[in-house]
């Protein structure tokens, strides 16, 4: 018979506890460093946030106060109801809505469309186009508004909301965008569809475009927000204060160094910056899925 050695009893309770790592002078000190850098990041980001919304509910005298406090003595909704009374603001925010509605869709199908045929039509020609279609990004807005402005003119629009929406509707970084996200899109989707019988417009609508949502989403949560504080254009195009949107319009709240009080225009700035915080608050998740999309296959 064979002699079996006989076999290691371990005592029955827990095992015994690992000695816990103790991190180094170097990762200590690298963890401190990164969390001193995202706490100066926060400050330097919500600082302004916390000042504009804490003024908005200031008195004019306690708006300059030395040494300045970071929250209101005596906080009073005075400067909104002044907002109210000093411009029409409702005026104001319809204009901007319908103005900033009407891009954003136009811009989220635009590019959509023209994305789709860049991506999924190739060809020296279409190459050569969309070079000059990036090349538009380098192009400043103060260099072509003249153009702009010319052709408005033409078209009989100048003071008209139309002036706005149309010029706006084409968006090269747009069409960039969705352009990458359709090449993402397998090829056999599109190929699938044509051997059923489909057409380059079925194809587009019934397979590419609804695939296409979360680029389009990103598309549309920029353009919200770019043209909602959009001032430039407006300034240039529009002459008629029936046509003014909210950030032209809360220039004639005269605040700092005017005669109106800092208060009242920083509560004219906390209306204006809740559609565009509610518009994001709603789209994240799907700014999210599209900035992600196609990171993983």
């Amino acid at each position: 018979m064979t002699a079996h050695a006989p076999a290691t009893l371990r005592p029955n309770g827990p095992a015994p506890a690992r000695p816990r790592s103790v991190p180094s002078p170097g990762r200590l000190l690298g963890n401190v460093g990164k969390a001193s850098l995202l706490v100066v990041a926060l400050v330097l980001t919500l600082g302004p946030v916390i000042w504009t919304v804490s003024t908005s509910f200031r008195t004019p005298a306690e708006s300059f106060t030395l040494p300045p406090q970071l929250f209101p003595a005596s906080p009073t909704i005075d400067a909104y109801t002044q907002v109210f009374a000093s411009i029409d603001f409702w005026m104001l925010v319809y204009n901007s809505v319908l103005v900033t509605a009407l891009i954003t869709a136009s811009q989220m199908f635009s590019a959509a469309f023209a994305g789709y045929v860049f991506a999924r039509y190739p060809s020296r020609g279409m190459s050569a186009a969309f070079a000059l279609v990036l090349v538009t990004l380098m192009v400043p807005i103060q260099v072509t508004i003249i153009p702009v402005f010319m052709i408005v003119r033409g078209m009989g629009l100048s003071d008209t909301l139309l002036a706005l929406i149309i010029p706006a509707i084409p968006t090269a970084f747009g069409t960039f965008l969705m352009r990458q996200h359709f090449r993402s899109v397998p090829a056999e989707l599109g190929e699938a569809a044509m051997v059923d019988g489909a057409g380059p417009w079925r194809t587009f609508f019934s397979v590419y475009l609804p695939l296409g949502w979360p680029a389009m989403a990103i598309v549309g949560v920029l353009a919200f927000n770019s043209h909602w504080n959009e001032f430039f254009r407006p300034l240039v195009l529009e002459l008629s204060e029936k046509n003014f949107t909210l950030p032209l319009g809360l220039v004639t709240l005269q605040g700092n160094l005017g005669t109106g009080s800092v208060s009242v225009v920083l509560a004219g700035v906390v209306l204006a910056a809740l559609p565009a915080i509610i518009v994001f608050l709603f789209g994240q998740r799907a700014l999210r899925s599209g900035l992600t999309s196609g990171a993983i296959k």
